[in-house]
C-alpha cells in the first residue's frame, strides 16, 4: 500500500487506466470506456459525498461538478506542460 494519499491517489490513477485500456484491449470502443469511467466516477463520487442512501442535492452536484472541473483543469495543465506548450 502507498504510504501517502498522493501515492494512494497515483496508483489508483494508474490502475483505472490500466483496466480502461484493458477494455479496450478486448475490443471496446475508447468512448464507451471513457463514458463507463465517468459514469462509474459519478456513481462512486455520489457515494462518496451522499452516502448510499438518496442522491445528492443541486448543491451537492454543484460541488462534485466544480471538484471534476478543477482536476480536468490542473490534468490539461500539466499535459500542456509535459509537452512544453504552457
Amino acid at each position: 500500500m502507498s504510504s501517502t494519499q498522493a501515492d494512494q491517489i497515483t496508483d489508483g490513477i494508474n490502475r483505472f487506466i490500466d483496466l480502461a485500456n484493458g477494455l479496450k484491449d478486448e475490443g471496446f470502443d475508447v468512448n464507451v470506456v471513457a463514458t463507463a469511467l465517468m459514469s462509474a466516477s459519478c456513481v462512486y463520487s455520489t457515494y462518496a459525498a451522499g452516502g448510499n442512501e438518496g442522491g445528492l442535492t443541486e448543491s451537492g452536484v454543484d460541488k462534485v461538478t466544480e471538484a471534476y472541473k478543477k482536476e480536468l483543469t490542473r490534468i490539461q495543465q500539466v499535459k500542456r506542460a509535459n509537452a512544453g506548450k504552457v
